[in-house]
């Protein structure tokens, strides 16, 4: 008897400000598939999409590789949904609360995992409870895209004139010192920490995708327990917002304060990491034996078991 081929459609560009890294991701993840003879993915480049438009697209299963509000953060979710075919990634609420940092951070401190101090600006009027040294950032966009590390009460006010004419809403968040680190989730399992270090102040959307001096180090040197708890802690927090199939979670390691006292602070939560040649999620999973053409179809298959 002959199996015909499980046929994917995947979804990459859309309208946020990280359509480019989107179309990288797709087309990696495209070319995965179709390396496994169980699957014919055929890459859809989108703007925003409707409902109907959705239902055009042929395909036993959907993979949705967007990053950013709009993609990844409950709207696309919410069609999918609606549309009622398999995809890989969380349903629109749990979407919706991890794309929003400070709703995550809200469900992080309710399961007791640290994350730093932050506050929300929508205007100039708005007055800044955290001190500096902070990072400002929008609420809800990713990729540091328009993330400015301000050390001073002069540069605050420098990065908040600058952003708040394209930002509906920034967060101010208490800057960390210490080391950067993240973990990537598939499935409920949790994968290799992985420390990132830039060569430039921080790590930018240049370092994350276009630099190639970027260091990556998988299973970095941190005492066995602490590198344990940090896993537990993302596991936990993955389960609190409620994602499914895959997430990448972000943490700063503050060994400078205190070395003696490490401590650790959850950034934010990804529920649609990326997938392109600098990606983390795929890095890790590599390290642990499992190349990007399995890992690809395992996210197929848990869509489609659901």
């Amino acid at each position: 008897m002959t199996t015909h081929p499980i046929h994917v459609a995947v979804l990459a560009g859309g309208p946020d400000a990280e359509r480019e890294v989107s179309l990288m991701s797709g087309r990696e993840i495209a070319a995965a598939l179709n390396k496994d003879g169980r699957f014919s993915a055929r890459l859809e480049i989108i703007d925003r999409l409707t409902g109907s438009d959705l239902a055009a697209i042929e395909g036993d299963a959907i993979f949705p590789a967007l990053h950013g509000p709009w993609g990844e953060g409950g709207p696309l979710q919410r069609l999918l949904e609606a549309d009622g075919r398999p995809f890989v990634g969380s349903g629109s609420i749990a979407a919706e609360i991890a794309m929003d940092k400070m709703l995550t951070k809200e469900v992080s401190e309710r399961i007791g995992v640290a994350t730093p101090a932050a506050c929300i600006l929508h205007s100039m009027d708005d007055p800044c409870t955290v001190p500096p040294p902070l990072v400002l950032k929008p609420v809800d966009d990713g990729s540091s895209v328009d993330v400015l590390i301000c050390r001073t009460a002069d540069e605050v006010t420098r990065g908040r004139t600058r952003l708040h004419p394209r930002r509906a809403r920034l967060m101010a968040e208490a800057f960390i010192p210490g080391r950067e680190l993240t973990v990537g989730l598939v499935g409920d399992r949790v994968g290799s920490l992985i420390e990132i270090i830039p060569t430039v102040e921080f790590y930018d959307y240049e370092a994350k995708y276009t630099r190639d001096d970027t260091r990556y180090t998988v299973n970095p040197d941190l005492p066995p327990a602490t590198a344990a708890k940090i896993k537990d802690d993302a596991l936990a927090l993955y389960r609190a917002i409620g994602c499914r199939d895959l997430a990448r979670i972000d943490f700063r390691y503050d060994d400078v304060t205190d070395p003696t006292h490490p401590t650790w602070w959850m950034l934010e939560v990804n529920t649609m990491p990326g997938f392109t040649s600098h990606s983390l999620v795929p890095m890790g999973e590599a390290a642990g034996g499992v190349p990007m053409p399995e890992l690809c179809a395992r996210l197929i298959g848990m869509a489609m078991a659901r």
